[in-house]
């Protein structure tokens, strides 16, 4: 894995004990972040309350054609369930597009022009979602721009540091997941009160504010950064992928595939946890009715105060060695976030039986423990994909991982259709159910991979 520097010294730490590129990124990301969350808390109910409206949908370009095509496949929606649908598509494909982020950055522009392309494209698509009939054009706009920065700005973190610092890495990932959670937690909290004041273009104006701070970001701290891994491999290849390369390549195949039903009950509090919230939840608190799209910056704010004990607990286990290794972690995460899903099955089961509202503690319970357990999982997995992927591949295997999280989000918007046809007791039980497998089966793989992962390729008897 690159340093920083070529010279194998320890790169300067200014942040929190972390090299200063680490807060340039982290920083990137967080408006980046910004401007993803505060639009697509505000798409679900954008859509359903403006955009389908008989007087709006008319002008929208392609948007006839493309519920026609999408209708073909599923058979006839109601316009909460083709939201939905299209929440679900646009929320997977960002995680999409990495994966030819990723080989692009590998290939040809390198990580850098690759980021900077991206945020341009991103920042292009924010101002035409002030434009109802460019609706579809944005959107498009938007995830190939998110797909050309969102991995490859991942990959730069673990460029920061060595192929020994397996600790300090992962550790690195939860304070860049802290700091990002900023923009989740300010984004849908910021343009849901913007656009519920002044309208739904406002709220998303913001979002594209805050993309153009974002890029600014980055211009500014592309010294700090580590050299791109393309233009290394262009000064001197490295040999080809050997035997080894390939076993740890499936490896993290392997990871990634068991990443998606997690990554699904999780987006799920953003689909039908936000349509619960909506019709189900008393949201009056001191007499006033709390928008329901800013509930969203629960995430956020859960993701913010849940890392400092966290890396607390983690480096108290470490001085005892006991910390858990990367696929432990994981595993952990897997299990919290099943937990999350099956505690709302407790004020479903009210509303089944009858009941019009349920308290706000639910939502508030089930963002803080799918926060937890994302927490415990997603850093984790960055990290590790950033340390153990060959180098030469390293940017697109990191698309591979944000591919997993694109077939969860496109699934979750394929099962939130259900939320009108199940029982809600029994849609959260599924979710439950769906999180809580790959947690038994990451357990069952975790210390051979372990193992791979931590094996050095130069002891066995060389590539293949």
């Amino acid at each position: 894995m690159a340093v920083a520097n070529s010279g194998g010294e320890r790169p300067a730490r200014g942040f929190f004990g972390h090299p200063p590129g680490l807060a340039y990124l982290a920083f990137t990301e967080a408006w980046e972040r910004f401007s993803f969350y505060g639009m697509s808390a505000l798409l679900l109910l954008y859509m359903i309350q403006h955009l389908l409206t008989p007087e709006v949908v008319g002008g929208v370009f392609g948007l006839g054609m493309f519920r026609a095509a999408l209708e073909r496949m599923t058979g006839p929606l109601t316009d909460q369930a083709f939201a939905a649908q299209v929440y679900g598509l646009y929320s997977g494909l960002v995680y999409f597009t990495p994966v030819f982020g990723g080989l692009l950055a590998d290939r040809l522009l390198g990580q850098r022009r690759t980021v900077l392309l991206g945020a341009a494209l991103m920042v292009l698509g924010h101002a035409l979602m002030a434009f109802a009939a460019a609706f579809l054009v944005a959107l498009v706009l938007l995830i190939i721009g998110s797909g050309l920065l969102k991995g490859n700005i991942s990959v730069q973190v673990g460029h920061l540091y060595g192929p020994h610092e397996e600790g300090r890495r992962t550790r690195a990932f939860a304070i860049f997941s802290a700091a990002i959670n900023v923009g989740v937690l300010l984004g849908p909290l910021v343009c849901a009160l913007l656009a519920d004041a002044y309208g739904w273009h406002v709220g998303f104006g913001a979002a594209g504010v805050m993309m153009l701070v974002a890029m600014a970001i980055y211009v500014a701290g592309r010294r700090h950064l580590a050299p791109d891994v393309m233009r290394r491999r262009d000064a001197g290849r490295g040999p080809a992928l050997g035997a080894h390369d390939w076993r740890v390549i499936a490896a993290l195949l392997l990871v990634s595939a068991l990443a998606i039903l997690p990554g699904l009950s999780y987006n799920q509090a953003f689909i039908s946890g936000l349509l619960m919230i909506e019709e189900s939840v008393d949201r009056q608190w001191l007499g006033w009715t709390i928008p329901t799209n800013t509930f969203n910056a629960l995430d956020g704010l859960f993701c913010i105060v849940l890392v400092p004990p966290l890396v607390m607990l983690w480096r108290w286990q470490a001085r005892r060695g006991r910390e858990p290794d990367d696929m432990h972690k994981i595993a952990i995460g897997y299990l919290v976030t099943a937990i999350a899903s099956a505690l709302m099955v407790l004020p479903a089961m009210r509303l089944d039986a009858g009941a019009t509202s349920v308290g706000m503690v639910w939502p508030v319970l089930l963002f803080a423990f799918n926060a937890l357990g994302f927490l415990y999982y997603w850093p984790t997995l960055l990290a590790l994909f950033s340390r153990a992927a060959p180098a030469a591949v390293t940017s697109t295997m990191m698309g591979m991982l944000f591919f997993s999280t694109f077939i969860g989000n496109v699934l979750s918007g394929t099962l939130a259709a259900w939320w009108e046809t199940m029982s809600h007791a029994g849609f959260f039980w599924l979710h439950a159910a769906l999180a809580f497998a790959p947690f038994v089966a990451t357990l069952l793989i975790a210390r051979p991979l372990a193992r791979l992962f931590a094996s050095d390729p130069r002891a066995g008897a060389g590539p293949a």
